[in-house]
C-alpha cells in the first residue's frame, strides 16, 4: 500500500499504530494485518510492507506534534523504534518521552519492545524479569530510565503498558544482530564464521516472530498490563551449535562435517571501535558473549500460554528469507 496521510479512524474499529519500520515492526503490523486488525506503520520514511489494511504513515518520532498527529485514534501503540546504536543515550530520552505523551493523549495501550540490557551484567545467571534493572553502562541505563518511567505510569493509572523484552533477534528482515548478516551468509555461502566472545557459552537468540505475537497477545490482556515480560524463547545454545544447527538446516554443511567457528579477539574488537562508533559501543555488552546470557520467559509461558517456536522451524524462515533477499 502506498504512503498515506493519517485519517480518522473508525470509532468502532480498534486501531493499531506500529512505531517503527524494522524488523519487529514489520513483523507486526505483518502479525496484526493477518488477524483482519487495522495497522498503521509508522516511521520515519513512511517504508513497510504492502499489505491490506497497513497504511504507511511517514512521522519523525523526534517531533512530538507530529507523532501525536500519527498516532491519532491508536488503541494500541508498538514502540519499535530503533535509533542508531551509538546514538540511543543521545537520542532515546527525547523520542521515549514523546511515545509516552502520544500513548496518554489518546488513551491508548502502550507496549514497549525491549532488550535486556536494563539488568546489567548478571554474571551469568538466568535473565528473569524479577532482576533488579541495575545497568551501569551507558545503553542499559537509558533501557533501565525508559522502562521504570513507564512502569510509573502504569501504577498512576494514566496509562495502560506493558514491556516485552527479547534477547538478540534473529529471523525474516533482521540483519543487525549476532545472528544476523555477519553470521548468516557466511553459513549459507559455506564459510568460517567469526563470533564475538565466546564460541561456547550459553547465549539465547529470540526468534522475531515469536516477538511480535507476544506483543500483540500482551497488549489485549488485562493480566499483562505494567509489568516487564520476557519471549519465550529457543532453549540456549552456543553461538557454535546455533550456527552448526543453521548450516544443518540450510544444507550448506561442509564437507569435513562442520562449521569452523573463530572467536574474534577483544584487541581487535578494540582497534576497530577506534574507527566504528557501533563497534566500539559494542565492547559495553560484550559481557553477554563471554558468559552464559540465558533469557527466562516461564512467567510468560504459564501465564499466556505461549512457547517459542521450535528452533529448526525458525532457522528454515530465516534461510527462506536471506536466500529470497539475496536473489
Amino acid at each position: 500500500m502506498a504512503m498515506t496521510d493519517v485519517t480518522p479512524t473508525d470509532a468502532s474499529t480498534a486501531l493499531h499504530v506500529v512505531l517503527g519500520a524494522g524488523p519487529v515492526g514489520v513483523t507486526l503490523a505483518s502479525q496484526l494485518a493477518g488477524q483482519g486488525q487495522q495497522v498503521r506503520l509508522v516511521s520515519r520514511r513512511g517504508l513497510g510492507p504492502t499489505l491490506p489494511g497497513v497504511s504507511l504513515v511517514r512521522a519523525d518520532a523526534s517531533s512530538a506534534a507530529a507523532l501525536r498527529h500519527a498516532t491519532a485514534g491508536a488503541a494500541v501503540i508498538y514502540n519499535a523504534l530503533n535509533p542508531p546504536y551509538h546514538r540511543w543515550p543521545a537520542e532515546w530520552p527525547t523520542l521515549h518521552r514523546h511515545v509516552l505523551d502520544a500513548a496518554t493523549a489518546h488513551g491508548a495501550t502502550l507496549v514497549l519492545v525491549d532488550n535486556l540490557y536494563a539488568y546489567g551484567d548478571v554474571d551469568g545467571a538466568p535473565l528473569t524479569s524479577a532482576l533488579p534493572q541495575s545497568a551501569t553502562f551507558s545503553k542499559g541505563r537509558v533501557r533501565a530510565q525508559m522502562a521504570a518511567s513507564l512502569l510509573a505510569a502504569g501504577r498512576t493509572g494514566d496509562l495502560r503498558v506493558v514491556i516485552v523484552r527479547a534477547s538478540d533477534f534473529f529471523g525474516p528482515h533482521v540483519r543487525v544482530s549476532s545472528f544476523g548478516e555477519l553470521t548468516v551468509p557466511a553459513v549459507l555461502a559455506g564459510r568460517s564464521v567469526g563470533v564475538i566472545g565466546s564460541a561456547d557459552v550459553p547465549h539465547s537468540l529470540t526468534y522475531v516472530p515469536d516477538v511480535a505475537r507476544t506483543a500483540i497477545t500482551l497488549a489485549a490482556d488485562p493480566r499483562a498490563w505494567g509489568r516487564i515480560w520476557h519471549v519465550p524463547s529457543p532453549p540456549p545454545l552456543t553461538q557454535r551449535e546455533a550456527i552448526q544447527a543453521l548450516a544443518r538446516v540450510a544444507g550448506t554443511m561442509p564437507a569435513r562435517g562442520v562449521v569452523t567457528v573463530r572467536p574474534l579477539p577483544h584487541i581487535l574488537l578494540r582497534a576497530l571501535g577506534l574507527f566504528s562508533a557501533p563497534m566500539r559501543e559494542l565492547l559495553e555488552v560484550e559481557y553477554q558473549f563471554t558468559k552464559p546470557f540465558v533469557i527466562d520467559a516461564t512467567d510468560t509461558e504459564t501465564t499466556f500460554g505461549l512457547h517459542a517456536t521450535p528452533f529448526d522451524e525458525a532457522l528454515a524462515a530465516t534461510v527462506e528469507w536471506y536466500r529470497h533477499a539475496a536473489a
